[in-house]
């Protein structure tokens, strides 16, 4: 019975490395392009470890977490049309060693050249990169909170819609919420 159990827990260890790795894994700047992620020292953004991003050794040090959709990745790396489905998540991270002591959390949309005046705009972000649109922008620095851009809606996906008010009944008793 034990063989059994010790022989399992092999498989299922041996199909998770090879679920884990499936796809090219990460390479050695921190992408793994099959997954559409990013983990690593944010050197590695611009594909050169040379202790610099784009040329700048400031945030070189910081941890960075990058997610991008599927039509981010299409038009970004394989030439496809930019679509409102596009977006790319950036979670950088200056509390480690050697780093800035900033945190910061970025969602950027594709809304178009029309900027501001495209369908897909959202009220309260931020143009940036022409096309583009920050929608959510808050971090902290000096261990102060700061929000620069919170659009509304802020989720992916949502293509310029308004946000659909509840319009049901909400009640809070003695710490209880109830929701009609």
């Amino acid at each position: 019975m034990k063989k059994l159990v010790l022989l399992t827990a092999i498989a299922s260890l041996a199909l998770f490395v090879s679920v884990s790795f499936a796809g090219g894994g990460f390479d050695e700047f921190g992408y793994n392009y099959g997954a559409r992620i990013f983990v690593g020292k944010a050197d590695g953004i611009d594909r050169k470890l040379d202790g610099k991003v784009w040329g700048d050794p400031t945030y070189a040090n910081d941890h960075l977490v990058m997610k991008w959709s599927k039509a981010w990745d299409a038009a970004r790396f394989h030439g496809a049309p930019w679509t409102p489905d596009a977006w790319v998540n950036n979670e950088w991270n200056g509390k480690v060693a050697g780093g800035t002591g900033e945190i910061w959390h970025y969602k950027i949309i594709w809304v178009g050249p029309e900027l501001s005046n495209s369908p897909y705009w959202r009220e309260g972000g931020y143009a940036i990169w022409g096309e583009f649109e920050v929608i959510m922008s808050h971090g902290t620095i000096n261990n102060e909170h700061i929000w620069e851009a919170l659009a509304t809606p802020c989720g992916y996906g949502a293509h310029g819609a308004p946000p659909r008010p509840y319009t049901g009944k909400i009640s809070v008793t003695w710490g209880r919420i109830k929701v009609e």
